[in-house]
C-alpha cells in the first residue's frame, strides 16, 4: 500500500481508501458483505475509511464501527461528515453549531467509539455564518472528540474563507476537501479548489474516481444485470452513461488493455497523479472489488501515455490548459 500526507497535515492517509456511500448499511449490500469488505480493505493495508452521517441514515456507521472493533483503532483513519437533514425537524441539517455539535455526538454513538479522525462539512451552508461553523469545530477538536477537519464540494472561494476566518480567530485550518473528481469529471476540481489547496497544503480526497463504475468499463456494451444502474434514479444515472461518456471510456479501455491493466486501475492510476490528492475513495460491494481497485497502484502513467488520454477525454479546464 501507499500512503500520502493529508496535504500538509502529519497524518497519512492510503492512497487508494474505502466509501461506504450507496453500499454499506442499505439493502444495496448486505451487512455480512459490508462487513467483508472492510474486512479485507483494512487487511490489504487501505487504513482510510471514509463514512457520512446521511449514509443509509446513519447505518453505515454502525456497520463500520462494528467492523473496525476486530482491529487496532489507532491504525485507523475514520471520517464521517454532516450536512444534510437527518430528520424533519428544523435543526437537524446544516452546519450550526446547535447541528454539528449534536451530529458528532450521534455519529460517535453510532460508530461507538471516542473521536473521529476527519470530520467534514458535507456541503456549504449559506444560511450558518462560516465562523460559527470554524468556532463549533475547533471547539470538538479543543474536546478531543474530532482530530481534523475538512470540506465537501466547497468552491475554492468557500474554501478560502474558511482559511481566513480560521487564522484570524486563530482556530483549527481545514486541512482537506473532498470533491467529486475523475477523468470525466474535472471541473470542480482543476482551477480555483486546486489552486487554493495546492497554496494552503490542503489535501484532496476524492470521491467517484471510477464515474459511478462507468471508468470500470462495465457500461460499454450495455447495462449489465446487478450492476448499480439497476439500484438508483434512472434519470440521474442517464446522464452518468451518456454516447460522450461511454465512447471516451470505451477508446480509454483501449489504451488500458495495451498497458495490460484494466480500465478501473488506468482510472484511479489518473486520479492519483495529481499531486494535490491524498487519496481516492472507491466503493466495493464484494471483496474481489478491493482487490481489483488495488491493481492502480503498479500504474504508471507516462507524459506519452497521458497526452493519449488527454487527446481521449477533451475536458480540460481552460484555466489549466
Amino acid at each position: 500500500m501507499e500512503y500520502r500526507r493529508l496535504g500538509k497535515a502529519g497524518v497519512k492517509v492510503s492512497a487508494i481508501s474505502l466509501g461506504a456511500w450507496l453500499t454499506y448499511g442499505s439493502n444495496t449490500v448486505e451487512n455480512d458483505t459490508a462487513a467483508q469488505c472492510l474486512r479485507v480493505a483494512i487487511e490489504q493495508g487501505i487504513n482510510f475509511i471514509d463514512v457520512a452521517d446521511i449514509y443509509a441514515r446513519g447505518e453505515a456507521e454502525k456497520v463500520v464501527g462494528t467492523v473496525i472493533k476486530d482491529f487496532k483503532r489507532s491504525d485507523l483513519v475514520i471520517s464521517t461528515k454532516a450536512f444534510w437533514p437527518m430528520s424533519d425537524h428544523i435543526n437537524d441539517r446544516g452546519l450550526s453549531r446547535k447541528h454539528i455539535f449534536e451530529s458528532v455526538h450521534q455519529s460517535l454513538k453510532r460508530f461507538d467509539m471516542d473521536y473521529i479522525d476527519i470530520f467534514f462539512c458535507h456541503r456549504y451552508d449559506d444560511e450558518t455564518p462560516t465562523e460559527e461553523t470554524v468556532r463549533a469545530i475547533h471547539d470538538l477538536i479543543q474536546q478531543g472528540k474530532i482530530l481534523y477537519w475538512g470540506t465537501s464540494m466547497w468552491s475554492g472561494a468557500q474554501i478560502s474563507e474558511a482559511l481566513e476566518i480560521a487564522d484570524r480567530i486563530n482556530h483549527y485550518k481545514p486541512v482537506t476537501e473532498q470533491p467529486l473528481y475523475n477523468m470525466l469529471d474535472r471541473d470542480q476540481v482543476e482551477g480555483d479548489v486546486q489552486r487554493v489547496c495546492e497554496q494552503n497544503g490542503i489535501g484532496l480526497v476524492v470521491w467517484s474516481p471510477l464515474a459511478q463504475g462507468v471508468l470500470t468499463g462495465k457500461y460499454n456494451h450495455g447495462i449489465p444485470e446487478g450492476s448499480r444502474a439497476q439500484n438508483v434514479d434512472p434519470n440521474w444515472f442517464s446522464r452518468q452513461i451518456s454516447e460522450d461518456r461511454i465512447g471516451k471510456t470505451q477508446q480509454l479501455s483501449l489504451i488500458a488493455e495495451e498497458m495490460g491493466t484494466t480500465m478501473a486501475a488506468l482510472a484511479l492510476a489518473w486520479a492519483m497523479k495529481n499531486p494535490v490528492v491524498s487519496s481516492v475513495i472507491t466503493g466495493a460491494s464484494k471483496p474481489e472489488q478491493i482487490h481489483e481497485n488495488l491493481k492502480a497502484l503498479s500504474v504508471k502513467i507516462t507524459p506519452e501515455i497521458d497526452t493519449r488520454i488527454e487527446s481521449i477525454l477533451q475536458n480540460k479546464p481552460e484555466s489549466v490548459q
